[in-house]
C-alpha cells in the first residue's frame, strides 16, 4: 500500500507538472483582462441588486456600500489572474473567507463563486513555480475544509440549515444531519476539485502548444538545412556539367584547328570547314556555359530527399542513356515503357548536350516521384523531336494517384520547372482530368 499511495502521488505531481523544466509565459495585464473584471463586475452589481429588491438579504444587516465593495473587490481580482497567479489565488480565498464571516448571504451570491473558481483555476494554469503552486493550493483547499469543518462543528450552520427546511425528522433515506454534512462536502469537493482540474488541464494544454510550436519550428529548420544542401549538391552537379562541356568544347576545337592548320595550305575549303566547327564548338560551348552559369548563380536543386547511384547521376547523360534508365526503374510492380521519336539515336544528335542532360534529368525526377509517391503500376515516358528540329518535348504520365503517408519537400518538381527555364523551356506539372499525373516539359531548339 505504501508503494501504491507513493505512486499515486507522483503521477498526480507529475501530471500537474511538479517536476516540469517549462515555464508557462505569463502575459501582461492588459485589455482582456480589464474587459474580464468589468464585465464580471457589472453582472455582479446588477445580480446583488436583483437579490436585494426580492427580499434575499432581509438577515444581512452590512451595508450596501460593503456589500459593493466586497463584488468588485472580488471582480477586480481577475485583472492579474494571468499575470500574478498564485498571489490572486491567496488573495482570493482571503476574500472568501472574510467575506464569508461578515456576509455570507452576499459570499454565496453566483458570481463570487465563479470569481473564487475562476481565481483558484487560474492559480493551477498559470503558476510558473509548480512547487509553489501545489503548496499554496493545497493551503487554500485544506483551509476551505477546515472552515467547513468548524462551521458544522462549533457553528449552527447544520441547526440553521435544518431550521430553513424544516427537517426535524428524517423523511428520507439518510438522516438530516449526516446528509447536510454530506451534501455540504460533495458541492465543495466538486467545486474545488473542478477548478483544480480545469487548472491542470489548461497548463498541460498550454505546455503542449508549446512543445508542437518547437517541433513545427525544428522541421522549418531541417527543411531549410536540407534546401541549403539541395542547393549544395545541385551546385557540385552543375559544377561537373559544366567541366563535361568545357571539357568537350575545347577538346572539339583543339581538334578541328589542328585540322585546319594541317590542311589550310593544301585545302583551304577544308580548312574553312574546320574552322566554322570551331566556330559552332565554340559558340555551343559558351551557351552552355552561360546556361549552366545562370542555374548556378538561382543556386536552386532538383532533389534533396532521392538517392541515385553514380551512373545515373553521371554527368554525361543523355536521351541515349534513357533506355537503361527506365531499365533500371521498371520491375517490382512498376511497368515503365518509353517512346522515343523518332528514335534514341536521331533524338541524341538533334538535340543539342545541354537539353539532352535536361530531358534525362526530367525522366529521372518523374520516375523517381512516381516510385516514392504514387500507387501507380504502369508509366509511359514518350520523348519527341519535331520535324523541323524546332523543339523536344519529353512526356511521363502514369495511372496512380498520390500515396497517403507520403510527401517529398517539393525541390524535385522545382528542380525540373528550373532546369527548364535554364533552357527557355514550358513546364506542365498536375494531375489529369481522367486519372494519373503527368509531367510535360518542352525545349525549344530554335537557335541552337
Amino acid at each position: 500500500m505504501p508503494r501504491l499511495s507513493q505512486r499515486l502521488s507522483q503521477r498526480l505531481l507529475d501530471w500537474f507538472g511538479v517536476d516540469d523544466a517549462w515555464e508557462r509565459p505569463r502575459p501582461p495585464v492588459g485589455r482582456p483582462d480589464a474587459v474580464l473584471a468589468l464585465t464580471v463586475e457589472s453582472v455582479s452589481l446588477l445580480a446583488l441588486e436583483l437579490v436585494r429588491s426580492s427580499g434575499g438579504f432581509e438577515h444581512t444587516d452590512v451595508p450596501v456600500w460593503a456589500q459593493w465593495l466586497a463584488v468588485s473587490s472580488g471582480a477586480a481580482l481577475l485583472l492579474g489572474r494571468r499575470r500574478w497567479p498564485l498571489t490572486v489565488a491567496l488573495l482570493a480565498a482571503a476574500h472568501m473567507f472574510v467575506a464569508g464571516v461578515t456576509m455570507p448571504e452576499v459570499m454565496g451570491q453566483l458570481s463570487l463563486q465563479i470569481v473564487y473558481f475562476v481565481a483558484l483555476l487560474s492559480g493551477v494554469a498559470w503558476a510558473r513555480d509548480r512547487r509553489a503552486m501545489v503548496v499554496v493550493v493545497g493551503t487554500i483547499v485544506l483551509f476551505m475544509f477546515a472552515w467547513i469543518g468548524w462551521q458544522f462543528a462549533l457553528g449552527s450552520s447544520i441547526q440553521e440549515w435544518l431550521d430553513d427546511e424544516d427537517l426535524s425528522e428524517q423523511i428520507g433515506v439518510f438522516p438530516p444531519i449526516p446528509a447536510a454534512i454530506a451534501i455540504t462536502l460533495l458541492i465543495n469537493v466538486i467545486y474545488f476539485g473542478g477548478a483544480i482540474v480545469g487548472g491542470g488541464v489548461s497548463w498541460r494544454a498550454a505546455r503542449q502548444r508549446h512543445r508542437l510550436q518547437e517541433q513545427a519550428s525544428t522541421i522549418a529548420a531541417q527543411a531549410g538545412r536540407l534546401r541549403e544542401q539541395a542547393v549544395v549538391d545541385e551546385r557540385l552537379r552543375i559544377a561537373r556539367e559544366l567541366h563535361d562541356v568545357v571539357a568537350h568544347g575545347v577538346s572539339a576545337m583543339g581538334i578541328q584547328a589542328g585540322a585546319a592548320r594541317r590542311v589550310l595550305d593544301r585545302d583551304p575549303d577544308a580548312a574553312r570547314r574546320a574552322l566554322a566547327n570551331v566556330e559552332d564548338a565554340s559558340r555551343d560551348a559558351v551557351t552552355q556555359m552561360r546556361l549552366l552559369l545562370g542555374t548556378l548563380r538561382e543556386g536552386v536543386g532538383d532533389r534533396a530527399d532521392a538517392p541515385a547511384d553514380d551512373a545515373a547521376r553521371a554527368p554525361g547523360a543523355t536521351v541515349a542513356d534513357l533506355p537503361s534508365l527506365v531499365a533500371a526503374v521498371s520491375g517490382e510492380g512498376l511497368s515503365v515503357s518509353l517512346d522515343v521519336v523518332p528514335d534514341c539515336e536521331v533524338v541524341a544528335e538533334r538535340v543539342p548536350r545541354g537539353v539532352g542532360l535536361a530531358v534525362y534529368r526530367t525522366v529521372q525526377e518523374a520516375l523517381a516521384n512516381v516510385r516514392r509517391h504514387s500507387t501507380a503500376d504502369a508509366v509511359s515516358v514518350v520523348v519527341r523531336v519535331d520535324a523541323e528540329g524546332s523543339y523536344a518535348e519529353v512526356e511521363v504520365v502514369d495511372n496512380g494517384r498520390s500515396r497517403h503517408g507520403t510527401s517529398g519537400s517539393g525541390l524535385g518538381q522545382l528542380g525540373i520547372r528550373e532546369r527548364a527555364a535554364t533552357h527557355g523551356g514550358h513546364v506542365e506539372i498536375g494531375p489529369r482530368v481522367t486519372g494519373g499525373y503527368r509531367v510535360r516539359v518542352r525545349y525549344p531548339l530554335e537557335g541552337r
